[in-house]
């Protein structure tokens, strides 16, 4: 089976997607994501002016050797836009391979280890009311594990709060607008969050929080400690993961299961931390680690540590990827959970896909491959739109971590 085209194809009902298609000789073709939010024409760029021509007359069932082709003889390894359009290129590769062997894909990564996959929504507010009550909704559809992310007293904004409650989307302007932040008020406010959570729900549900890199790894311990009698399923992002020795001191300072790695591009942005067993959860995705070829590698190291994963998805990823980690999911042994935040009725509909949510769970379908298409016709009414992330600033107006 051998390549015969590429395209990639630009879309934005909401908020902008990148997909890869490549077709075959033989007449099926398969589909990749390469969206990278605030940067998603580097990646088309990349594909198109750089990866396609060189996949035309590839054998398609060679999806090892393709990938270390396009990471091992490319002199530029690594880094988001490459591993991005990596993963597009793996991606579809093995939608096409489970759709010529007339299989779900999980079939061709070893078949089923549970039955379907835990996922968790997210729930917010401007406050910690509207939030619990956010929540309250959360539990009535059936989730099992809700992130809980609300305003603080003091901030005219904060990460994770939303103006529509189910579909969030952060990249919000043409240019960055601008958050303000204090890590102080934040320290006092969020233990009070869950405190008034578990009063209200008790200790069944699973509970998450979101950081977002905001905090030193000294003050992330003191809010895993305060956390603690709350239970917290994970705190993830504590701090920023360049440093990956951080970890040790929040490790030191908590026993709050730490979560980190969705901006993460390969098993080296990862390999102390998994090693020195400085997390629980590895947030890696499909569309930004190098694929499935890859993310199975950084799964395999991870279950030799008892970490579990978590991908990363949130709605800067296509269905795409949610079909492809749904299937990812379902197959490897060291499976903790996946992030599930619910894409708008209109990229449902570009994106038709075969998975379905019931009783806290997805379930990816037993369609050949990764089970998610793409309707082309639709998807040209809506043309990308530029749209950046904010950047984050202190109250005295240094830049900070977004």
């Amino acid at each position: 089976m051998k390549i015969e085209s590429a395209k990639v194809i630009v879309t934005c009902p909401g908020r902008n997607f990148v997909t890869l298609k490549i077709m075959t000789d033989e007449g099926l073709y398969g589909l990749g994501d390469a969206t990278l939010n605030g940067r998603e024409l580097a990646v088309v760029s990349y594909l198109e002016d750089h990866v396609i021509p060189c996949l035309v007359g590839r054998d398609a069932h060679r999806i090892e050797d393709t990938w270390q082709y396009l990471y091992r003889g490319a002199y530029w390894r690594r880094g988001p836009v490459t591993m991005t359009a990596i993963a597009a290129v793996d991606t579809a590769l093995w939608d096409l391979k489970a759709k010529a062997a007339g299989l779900p894909l999980y079939q061709l990564l070893g078949g089923k280890s549970r039955e379907s996959v835990l996922v968790y929504g997210h729930a917010n507010g401007k406050d910690i009311e509207q939030a619990l009550d956010e929540v309250a909704s959360y539990v009535d559809m059936g989730y099992k594990a809700i992130r809980i992310q609300c305003g603080v007293p003091g901030l005219p904004s904060t990460y994770g709060v939303s103006k529509d409650r189910l579909f969030y989307e952060p990249a919000d302007g043409a240019l960055p607008t601008e958050n303000v932040w204090s890590s102080e008020k934040y320290l006092d406010w969020t233990p009070k969050l869950f405190e008034k959570a578990r009063a209200r729900f008790g200790f069944e549900p699973h509970f998450l929080h979101d950081v977002h890199h905001r905090l030193t790894p000294i003050e992330a311990a003191r809010l895993g400690r305060s956390l603690e009698p709350y239970r917290l399923f994970w705190l993830e992002d504590p701090t920023p993961a360049e440093n990956q020795q951080a970890f040790r001191l929040i490790r030191q300072g908590t026993v709050t299961p730490l979560a980190v790695g969705e901006v993460f591009s390969s098993i080296h942005d990862c390999r102390e931390l998994i090693e020195e067993q400085l997390i629980d959860y590895i947030r890696c995705t499909v569309v930004h680690a190098g694929g499935i070829t890859h993310l199975r590698q950084i799964a395999g190291l991870a279950a030799l540590y008892q970490v579990r994963t978590g991908c990363h998805g949130a709605t800067d990823l296509s269905p795409v990827t949610m079909g492809a980690a749904l299937h990812f999911d379902l197959s490897i042994h060291n499976f903790g959970i996946q992030e599930y935040m619910r894409h708008t009725p209109e990229t449902d509909a570009v994106f038709p896909h075969a998975y379905q949510f019931a009783q806290g769970s997805l379930a990816p379908g037993d369609q050949p491959g990764h089970g998610v298409d793409v309707d082309e016709e639709l998807a040209a009414q809506y043309p990308y739109r530029r749209a950046y992330l904010p950047v984050n600033r202190l109250q005295d107006g240094t830049l900070h971590n977004w």
